[in-house]
């Protein structure tokens, strides 16, 4: 079969998501990779989710994607993060086996009905009046499609770099190609380079453990996915460890700052700002006196640490100098030493809200290609660049999450408006609605979406109703339910939480949920009544946040308001008097969907909205 209702390059995190949502939604669909060995492969950390990014798999559970699943079956450890900080920053961790990740996505996409995956490289993406028409590959062959998705992680225009040492080639030194890029520069689309890195994996049998700190996970039964019912037991999950560099470190760095890739010219892209080489982070942070560092099992088929923090270019006989100066290191051997790699991106301004690119029809573009870093917002991006290539197809309008609806919505509002020069990382400032979009709602926040577009079963949705009575019944019954202030268990259990109470008066269960450390499992508990954990834990932050919750949605509300007025990608800025210089060629360039994405351009200032409003108006009125 040589012509396909979509084609997607590459089968890393991105293009696995995009692939399988395409085909789930009954379009023939091929994946293009080098190996069917690198589908779902994780040439970087061995873990999935984080502070934001945790959250960002939440979502692609609740619209129907995979990678919360094969997270949760292949984890080693989980780690609830941040949960004594308040529920907007509370983000699921898991610690993955990078080998069975591997394999379960292997699976999962050769076995999905109505995916191809072809062992091959794209070499050029074939466009025809402006419309991208299909791809050519190394061997010559041409593939047609009606949707092309783009998601070649960091390998175009791969090199690596140890030193002085440049090789072509992508991650672990994989075939790399050069003429993709070139294809794109072709059509007019801009590109750019950047920069990232890995650091060394030691074995971990010569690493002494004793001299590092002890990392467990969190007990209890934590997932990602909804459809996840059972998980590693606590007792059988895999530390992690921490350890830190030392003086003797940073002398050994600093006197070899000019060896290395980064500091010796050999790297023209910029690196990640808030994922940076060790040598960078002494360069920006001179007066801290240590780093810390995070010894991380890569899988239980290997005898290797990966050491989270330690990413580095430099030689090789400096790493073994530098890994050997960290505590408990003294006598390690490194199996695969760090190097950095630098690669072609495709500049995100030129992509819509819906990521298709704006100037080449139906060529869609996810993950690190559009200047992003990480294995989550590449498969948040995949999952919404699938979903809106089939909505293409059939005439249907994209799916455009808002920034106050989820953390993928402001991943690609950001890179749509705003664009990015270093590899983009969410953060959860970046989020100016963050207590909307938490781990524990993202079900709630996106299953009708997922439904709607058909990737969210009936069994799995009509389970979500059943937990949305859950928590109703529960809510009720706080309302319903006197606590005796001078019942011995009520009392007791008051007196704990900081309260000393003795009054012979009846307070309504809600009412005591709103005083801080008194939650809804624990009080019921004091009358020997069993309550759902989860929908306990829902109505504790529903009610001990409701006034900040409230202002928020107000918040969000206005921003709607914004999000309405729409624009279009044909909208002449020129034809606009009294437009700032600054603000109509920003305008001009990034042609953003709406007056919401206007206001958030850099650039564009308020004399300029008020300008663009009236313009608006006069429009509509005609």
């Amino acid at each position: 079969m040589n012509n396909y209702d979509v084609i997607v390059i590459g089968a890393g995190h991105a293009g696995i998501e995009a692939a399988l949502a395409c085909a789930r939604l009954n379009k023939e669909t091929l994946l293009v990779t080098l190996s069917k060995e690198n589908i779902g492969k994780m040439p970087c950390n061995p873990s999935v989710g984080g502070p934001a990014k945790g959250i960002v798999v939440r979502e692609i559970d609740a619209l129907g994607g995979e990678m919360s699943k094969a997270a949760d079956k292949t984890a080693l450890q989980f780690k609830m993060l941040n949960s004594a900080k308040g529920p907007g920053v509370r983000a699921l961790r898991v610690q993955s086996d990078k080998l069975e990740y591997s394999k379960y996505m292997q699976n999962v996409c050769l076995t999905q009905e109505h995916l191809t995956v072809l062992e091959g490289m794209a070499i050029r993406i074939n466009v025809k009046n402006q419309k991208a028409t299909g791809i050519t590959l190394k061997d010559g062959s041409i593939i047609s499609g009606e949707i092309i998705i783009l998601t070649t992680g960091t390998y175009m225009a791969g090199v690596n770099m140890i030193s002085d040492e440049v090789k072509k080639g992508g991650p672990d030194l994989e075939e790399t190609t050069e003429d993709l890029s070139a294809s794109l520069r072709e059509m007019g689309l801009k590109t750019f380079r950047l920069k990232t890195g890995t650091p060394p994996r030691v074995l971990t049998d010569s690493i002494d453990f004793s001299k590092t700190k002890l990392e467990l996970g969190t007990e209890g039964f934590l997932h990602f996915s909804e459809e996840t019912k059972e998980i590693l037991p606590f007792e059988k999950q895999v530390p992690c460890y921490m350890t830190h560099t030392t003086a003797e470190t940073h002398e050994l760095i600093y006197n070899n700052l000019n060896r290395s890739s980064m500091y010796s010219g050999v790297v023209k892209g910029v690196g990640p700002r808030y994922c940076p080489s060790i040598e960078d982070k002494l360069v920006r942070f001179k007066d801290k006196p240590r780093h810390l560092l995070f010894l991380e099992p890569e899988s239980l088929s290997l005898d290797t640490t990966y050491i989270q923090g330690f990413s580095t270019s430099l030689p090789r006989d400096v790493q073994e100098k530098m890994t050997k100066t960290l505590p408990g290191f003294e006598n390690c051997v490194i199996k695969k030493y760090a190097y950095a790699i630098e690669y072609d991106a495709i500049d995100p301004l030129q992509m819509k809200p819906s990521l298709e690119n704006k100037y080449i029809e139906n060529l869609f573009t996810a993950g690190q290609v559009n200047g992003t870093s990480g294995y989550e917002e590449a498969a948040g991006q995949g999952l919404l660049a699938g979903i809106n290539a089939c909505r293409k197809i059939d005439g249907k309008s994209p799916i455009i999450l808002g920034r106050d609806q989820a953390y993928i919505g402001v991943l690609i509002d950001d890179l749509s408006t705003k664009g990015t020069l270093e590899p983009y990382r969410l953060l959860t400032s970046r989020a100016e609605f963050r207590l909307l979009l938490r781990h524990d709602n993202a079900e709630r926040r996106l299953i009708d979406i997922g439904k709607e577009i058909g990737l969210i079963g009936s069994n799995r949705y009509e389970a979500y109703l059943k937990k949305l009575e859950n928590e109703k019944e529960l809510t009720e019954r706080l309302e319903n339910t006197l606590f005796y202030l001078d019942d011995d268990n009520v009392s007791k259990y008051l007196k704990e939480c900081g309260y000393e109470e003795n009054q012979h008066i009846g307070v309504r269960g809600l009412d005591l949920i709103k005083r801080p450390k008194v939650n809804t499992k624990e009080l019921f508990g004091t009358i020997n009544e069993e309550v759902d954990e989860e929908a306990a834990t829902q109505c504790d932050i529903n009610i001990k946040y409701k006034g900040y919750i409230d202002k928020a949605k107000r918040e969000a509300k206005k921003l709607k308001a914004m999000e309405d007025i729409k624009l279009g990608v044909d909208f002449n800025y020129d034809a606009v008097e009294n437009l700032s210089l600054e603000g109509r060629q920003k305008l001009s360039e990034i042609k953003p969907a709406t007056m919401g994405q206007a206001s958030r351009i850099s650039g564009v200032n308020p004399a300029d909205l008020a300008v663009l409003a009236i313009a608006l108006k006069q429009r509509n009125s005609n």
